[in-house]
């Protein structure tokens, strides 16, 4: 379906990847982005960082409007593509109420693109050494959270008989990774979610598919490096060459080629209830 004129929608949109995703969505025709998470902050620089993209509109977030303050305002600069505004909103996708508060505030928008992108890494340690609230953590955020923006958002995309939801799940959903039981445990859930709501909305011209990345280099990798280190005894560069070392094309995936990617899935009609893996190769067990 094509991205022209378009409203995309993209949780855990103050990260480094949630950016990305915005900005592969902008320059392939969303004409509006919404930008949702839960650091105001980086959810005004990451609006910020769109702005050369917006032409006719402005950001504003939906907490301001809420508390009828004025909105932040991205100023107008030309239009080198098609995205006209860009509007953030300042969202817990783990609590229901804060879901349906924005979903109420976003409901001038015409959502028809989902991109469920929020998440957590969770602990690196042995599950026995894991505290019963940091695994619930985890699944509310990678798992609670989508089904709850997928509750919020699908009612209009259903009524319109058209829309996209594409869940951010992981190739650690399809294999092992040790010492992170409550990630890998929560994307495997994650695609059972994907398949399901695919079959279920399918029929109404909703299409359900979900995007799952190896280890995408940035902030969180290198987390994940450091606490991997900590817990193996190996220095953090010797982390990062062993994860390298498990893709097939020996390498980490870098932000924007995991962007292309939703683009690309955007771009195929027929996908519904598909997952498409982007690791680099990581094909073996971890």
């Amino acid at each position: 379906m094509s991205l022209h004129g378009r409203t995309a929608l993209v949780t855990g949109g103050g990260g480094p990847l949630g950016r990305a995703f915005a900005r592969a969505l902008a320059d392939a025709g969303a004409a509006r982005i919404v930008l949702v998470g839960r650091n105001e902050q980086a959810l005004k620089e990451a609006a910020e960082q769109l702005a050369d993209t917006a032409a006719d509109h402005g950001a504003d977030t939906a907490a301001d409007r809420v508390a009828n303050k004025p909105a932040d305002r991205v100023p107008d600069k030309p239009a080198d593509h098609m995205v006209r505004a860009v509007r953030t909103a300042v969202c817990d996708v783990s609590d229901p109420d804060s879901v349906d508060a924005v979903a109420a505030e976003l409901a001038d928008e015409n959502v028809s693109l989902l991109v469920n992108n929020a998440g957590v890494a969770g602990p690196v340690k042995p599950l026995v050494d894991i505290a019963p609230d940091e695994w619930d953590d985890v699944f509310a955020a990678n798992v609670r959270g989508v089904y709850l923006m997928c509750r919020a958002f699908l009612p209009p995309m259903l009524a319109a008989g058209r829309g996209d939801i594409v869940n951010v799940a992981s190739v650690s959903g399809k294999r092992p990774l040790l010492h992170r039981t409550p990630y890998t445990a929560s994307k495997m859930a994650l695609l059972g979610l994907t398949r399901t709501l695919a079959g279920e909305v399918g029929p109404r011209g909703v299409a359900v598919n979900s995007l799952s990345p190896g280890p995408v280099r940035g902030p969180r990798m290198d987390r994940n490096f450091r606490l991997t280190a900590e817990l193996t005894g190996c220095t953090v560069e010797e982390a990062e060459r062993d994860f390298a070392s498990r893709a097939a094309l020996g390498r980490l995936v870098e932000e924007h080629e995991v962007a292309q990617a939703l683009v690309a899935m955007l771009a195929m009609p027929g996908l519904c209830g598909a997952d498409i893996d982007l690791s680099a190769g990581m094909i073996a067990p971890a």
